[in-house]
């Protein structure tokens, strides 16, 4: 197999913008294959392997653990086995992953499948671009940077894609099911929604494959290649860049870095996408509806990238970034806004469902007999959906359940000890024999009883009312993706000086996606506490912060070199 120059013929070139391409496809797939599977693996997570709210935001939040984690180390990879060799891992890591998941029986095997495909996205986020910037002539390297972020929205539109044709044959098996006992129709939704979620993930193994195989014939970084050249030692270049990040010269320029790329996170984009067929599903879309509306988002986004790429060198990267958080608040206070007028009808049904549990459990559909029990009016019974939100404990383990009374499955809230009390854990137990306790004791909820913490019980929202919110968050992609999108990853590679760009990258992505990860893994549990509308007014408020970052203290890099703009940081320290 023979590799291909990046400096040969124009073709080759063109090959490995088409292959990097393909990582930033593979880096889209993983932010929003999720959002797709996670209103059926719900059913089978609930059902099947008593899971509760805070393990399903585990489980989304593991693909930006996993990022986190590697991204810590995917500059020293990429400094010691070579550009090329750490596209190939990155890639076979993403394939690895697929069946780990598909073919997960519980929810181990379904967080670590979760967690290896964000170690593979991790190291994609740093190691492409740095390749290109790397391997690409100076007029090609903005177009380099532009096309994975294009193919990262590219790969949202697939992912939800995928996520359509699963709804759709849910609800052909829904329909077909109609006619069944409620027993029956309720095993036979249940087994379409199993399917689809797993099918879900089986089909994003094809690109996968093409991306790693395709990074076998690429060409090493020439600049690795050169440096490897003039060093013998592999963990010289690491230490050196190292020291570099504290003189003072680079200071600057590395923290504003780390500063964009956190507030980046912190207008909620990873949530959002991940979560926006739940979001659109209790603003009052149907199943279906929901997801044509993520894939309109999806394409949206792709659009407006394109819109982004054809201004970022007209009208600089600040102006981008302060129209594309301008819109970005602007939204988010609409979504919130909105949820919250629905949120007013709810009423407080805590005394209810108290008197219905149990010390050592509650478990209840929301049927007719159960509506009424919770006070609701007769007409409530077999008028507008209904939707119970309760939020419980056992000792110090928390724990979210949500219902909808037009659930074809009519699953129930099942707030047992098992699925709420999860066992100890090596890093738990080491944790606490270090007097710290970031992880709950096991052994303070053996005996602790069920405590109902909160109960809500009102209508769904009409689909007007869902299909507001939809264009609302339209706002919000189309925002972030004429500023932040593309103008993060061109603040990344242009901010970072050559001699830290590959460690300055590691570590400022670790910050975005340790926020990433963060919002996401407390992203259910807040929003079944406080409601949706309390995660959008949060995110509104960061962008505001973001705003102001970019009309103050980024400055304006169009049209400069990197050079050029490695002097402007330097000026200060001179004097």
């Amino acid at each position: 197999m023979t590799a291909l120059t990046p400096r040969s013929p124009a073709w080759s070139t063109r090959y490995l913008l088409f292959i990097a391409g393909m990582g930033g496809l593979l880096y889209g797939i993983d932010v929003g294959i999720i959002a797709g599977a996670l209103p059926y693996l719900e059913s089978t997570a609930a059902l099947a392997w008593k899971l509760g709210a805070q393990q399903l935001s585990f489980v989304v939040a593991a693909v930006l653990l996993g990022s986190v984690l590697s991204s810590l180390f995917a500059g020293l990879l990429a400094d010691v086995i070579g550009r090329r060799p750490a596209m190939v891992v990155s890639g076979a890591l993403f394939v690895a992953s697929i069946p780990l998941i598909a073919l997960a029986d519980g929810y181990m095997p379904l967080l670590c499948g979760r967690l290896l495909q964000g170690v593979s996205g991790g190291l994609i986020g740093v190691i492409v671009p740095l390749y290109l910037a790397e391997c690409l002539d100076a007029d090609r390297r903005g177009r380099g940077a532009a096309l994975f972020q294009l193919l990262l929205t590219v790969g949202l539109v697939a992912a939800a894609l995928i996520g359509l044709v699963q709804a759709r044959t849910v609800q052909a098996a829904t329909d077909a099911a109609a006619a069944l006992p409620d027993a029956a129709r309720a095993a036979a939704v249940l087994a379409a929604k199993d399917r689809a979620w797993r099918g879900i993930f089986w089909m994003c193994l094809t690109p996968g494959v093409v991306f790693t195989l395709g990074c076998l014939l690429l060409a090493e970084s020439p600049r690795w290649l050169a440096q490897r050249g003039k060093r013998d030692d592999t963990a010289a270049p690491a230490a050196r860049a190292a020291d570099s990040l504290l003189s003072r010269r680079y200071v600057l320029p590395f923290l504003l870095a780390c500063l964009i790329l956190a507030c980046n996170q912190t207008t909620g984009i990873n949530s959002i996408l991940a979560y926006v067929v739940n979001i659109l599903d209790r603003a009052g879309l149907s199943g279906s509806s929901a997801n044509l509306a993520d894939v309109l988002l999806k394409v949206l986004n792709a659009l407006m990238t394109i819109v982004a790429v054809l201004l970022v060198d007209r009208k600089g990267r600040r102006f981008l970034l302060m129209v594309g958080t301008a819109g970005i608040v602007v939204a988010l206070l609409a979504v919130g806004l909105l949820f919250r007028a629905n949120e007013a009808e709810q009423r407080d049904v805590v005394a209810q469902v108290r008197s219905l549990a149990r010390d050592d459990g509650l478990a209840l559909r929301l049927d007719a007999p159960t509506l009424r029990a919770l006070g609701a009016n007769p007409a409530d019974a077999v008028g507008p959906p209904q939707v119970l939100t309760v939020a419980y404990a056992y000792g110090p383990f928390t724990n979210v359940a949500s219902i909808r009374s037009d659930d074809p499955a009519l699953p129930r809230v099942d707030a047992s000890r098992t699925g709420t009390v999860q066992p100890d854990s090596v890093i738990g137990a080491a944790f606490r024999r270090l007097h710290l306790n970031p992880f709950p004791d096991p052994a303070a909820a053996s005996a602790a009883p069920l405590t109902i913490d909160s109960a809500r019980l009102g209508p769904l929202p009409t689909t007007s009312h869902g299909w507001l919110v939809a264009l609302a968050i339209c706002l919000f992609v189309a925002s972030f993706a004429v500023g932040p999108g593309v103008c993060v990853w061109l603040a990344l590679s242009e901010l970072m000086p050559t001699r830290i760009r590959s460690n300055g990258m590691s570590i400022a992505l670790l910050v975005n996606q340790f926020v990433s990860t963060s919002i996401a893994a407390v992203f259910l549990p807040t929003v079944g506490r406080h409601g949706y509308s309390t995660i959008f007014f949060f995110g509104a408020a960061c962008t505001v912060v973001y705003f102001l970052a970019a009309a103050f203290l980024l400055p304006e890099t169009r049209g400069k070199t990197l050079e050029e703009i490695d002097a402007f940081f330097a000026r200060p320290a001179a004097k």
